[in-house]
């Protein structure tokens, strides 16, 4: 599968499973073994294993994915979301992906910052 393919197929997945909490959903789009990164400072670990903390932790409010930029069999996707745990906190950043050949993330590294309040996507952002 091309990275492009793979890109959108990553996109869709995540907006179906993540409103749903659906952990099973979103390690499946992750290839055995790969690594997952959830920010620079944090030790890498699994798919699986940052979702169920993550889901654990905060309620999506909503998400948002920008075009992906691909070359090769990797791909740059920005994201824009509104996270609900004690308050409302926003999250945008960047997820550099690598895949396999039948379109799984081999290795998924993310970029992010987040801000203490509701904040929606400024016009044009994503493209």
């Amino acid at each position: 599968m091309d990275a492009a393919t793979a890109a959108r197929n990553w996109i869709d997945g995540w907006l179906r499973a993540w409103p749903a909490r659906d952990v099973d959903g979103i390690a499946a789009m992750y290839a055995e073994g790969a690594v997952y990164s959830s920010h620079p400072f944090r030790p890498p670990e699994t798919a699986r294993s940052y979702v169920e903390s993550a889901f654990g932790e905060e309620d999506l409010v909503q998400a948002w994915f920008g075009e992906p930029v691909v070359s090769g069999n990797r791909a740059a996707i920005e994201y824009w979301a509104i996270l609900r745990g004690d308050d409302e906190v926003t999250v945008a950043g960047t997820s550099m992906l690598r895949f396999d050949p039948d379109g799984r993330v081999r290795d998924h590294r993310d970029y992010w910052v987040q801000v203490d309040e509701r904040r929606e996507p400024p016009p044009g952002w994503g493209h």
